[in-house]
């Protein structure tokens, strides 16, 4: 039997091209969802909480409404986790030399932090119409967020340690300045070599080299 041969035109090569085009294009969507998804985990915990201990001292009953509430926060903060941990092994990472370097994290994490004590403490997102609304809240911080590639700005990492700068850097053999917003575990000192992992989902570590 001879050998056969799959014949590829150039629209076959051009659909393949636009497929994968496409599926990075959604991927990319996707990242920057669960990216946006992961700077609530904080508040998901909260509420979380919140339901448990009012079950557990037979405020609330187990219900539908409770066990959907208690899933989809389950959830949302499974998905918030898989977006950072992805983000971790994204991007291009290079050597860069810190020219200036300016903490960000008080003017942005306080913000959101009162965000998480009014929900926590004051909204009751066990009726019906409150979860509805939180739903609703939620994809429409989300749409702003997205938009304006607010990624960097993620109130669980400053928890665990990181920290939001603005910094002027050169690259490696490259007297240009450029700025970029990135997070970093610990105290950024200026005048110092790193090593950086640029994402376009503007969520980008930089870490000691």
């Amino acid at each position: 039997m001879g050998n056969s041969k799959i014949n590829s035109t150039p629209d076959t090569f051009a659909c393949l091209n636009t497929n994968n085009i496409a599926h990075n294009l959604f991927m990319n969507k996707f990242l920057k969802f669960l990216l946006y998804l992961s700077a609530f985990i904080p508040l998901y915990v909260l509420l979380l909480l919140k339901i448990v201990i009012q079950i557990i001292n037979k405020n609330l009953s187990v219900n539908v409404l409770n066990t959907l509430l208690i899933s989809l926060l389950c959830l949302l903060t499974g998905l918030g986790a898989l977006g950072v941990l992805f983000s971790f092994n994204k991007g291009r990472q290079k050597q860069i030399h810190v020219v200036n370097a300016t903490n960000l994290t008080e003017k942005h994490f306080l913000g959101y932090f009162s965000l998480f004590v009014l929900f926590a403490l004051s909204y009751e997102i066990e009726l019906i119409c409150m979860a509805v609304i939180f739903v609703f809240i939620i994809l429409f911080i989300g749409i702003v967020y997205v938009h304006n590639n607010l990624f960097y700005i993620n109130p669980l990492l400053n928890i665990i340690g990181f920290s939001f700068y603005r910094i002027d850097y050169k690259e490696d053999g490259d007297e240009k300045v450029y700025t970029s917003t990135v997070l970093y575990f610990g105290n950024l000192v200026p005048n110092r070599t790193y090593l950086a992992n640029f994402t376009n989902c503007n969520f980008n570590i930089v870490q000691k080299k």
